[in-house]
């Protein structure tokens, strides 16, 4: 009872920060968390006075790109895709630690632009309070372009996202956090079409096998694979491995691992621990 209390609590406070917000462009993802945020936005600004925004990016998955554009439709806000080229630019390419800040400062920057040639009084983004507690130079971006973040604001954790958004019967309550392809390439290591066509297919065929939570990180002739317990324990199956190494093999990598930690956020940041 305590923790419903709670939950209505956060979200009277999310719709008392948007409200007087009036318009609003909001970068969504199609996860969880900006799904939830658009939803809210459409109900209490209205569908006239909200306008969703996707990027479309060889470092955001094609499948997630189509969910999205599903999603914002299932939920009648005016939906919008715009294409990025953050590999064109060295900043980001080369891979440094901070890569995520030059990303996040074109989109923003571009989905600033679309705000302002709208007429639309802010732009929003969708991160919860949960993500302070991790490496995200992508925050600093949004911080720079004026990029408001209600969610994190008011204080509403993942957790908390999810049962509001199942409360309010959103599919994506439930839905498995994701991150960029380029995420899953070691600070450092150039990022390139080519991984992230590698990094993707692999995750589709584990995705494709009923393996919810996971990532395929890359380490160049190496797949280092994080799973959740399921995925652990189909990994015991002799034919599902063996039809596992020869889809990595075909997709390029020489060796396929099994990371014995199992899959968890942000596992490339502890090397800068």
């Amino acid at each position: 009872m305590a923790e419903l209390l709670v939950n209505e609590e956060k979200l009277s406070a999310v719709k008392e920060y948007l409200e007087p917000l009036g318009s609003v462009l909001i970068a969504y993802s199609g996860g969880a968390d900006s799904t939830f945020l658009l939803k809210i936005a459409l109900e209490v600004l209205g569908r006239e006075n909200v306008f969703a925004v996707t990027a479309d990016s060889p470092t955001f998955p094609q499948l997630e790109l189509e969910n999205a554009k599903g999603i914002a439709g299932a939920l009648g806000a005016k939906h919008m895709v715009v294409k990025t080229a953050e590999l064109s630019n060295p900043d980001f390419f080369h891979n440094p630690k901070d890569r995520c800040y030059f990303c996040k400062i074109e989109l923003f920057s571009k989905f600033q632009k679309i705000r302002k040639e709208l007429g639309l009084n802010y732009c929003l983004e969708g991160s919860n309070y949960d993500d302070i507690s991790d490496y995200r130079p992508g925050s600093r971006a949004a911080e720079e372009l004026n990029i408001r973040s209600p969610l994190k604001e008011t204080k509403l954790t993942k957790r908390q996202v999810r049962n509001l958004s199942r409360k309010a019967g959103l599919l994506t309550w439930n839905k498995p956090a994701s991150a960029c392809l380029a995420s899953r390439i070691p600070y450092g290591q150039e990022i390139t079409r080519e991984k992230l066509s590698q990094i993707y297919r692999a995750e589709k065929f584990l995705a494709d096998s009923g393996i919810r939570q996971m990532r395929v990180r890359h380490h160049g002739n190496i797949a280092r694979i994080e799973v959740d317990e399921a995925g652990m324990a189909l990994f015991g199956d002799d034919n599902f491995r063996e039809k596992a190494v020869k889809l990595f093999k075909f997709l390029g990598f020489t060796y396929t691992s099994l990371d014995l930690q199992g899959y968890r956020t942000g596992s490339m940041n502890e090397a800068l621990e």
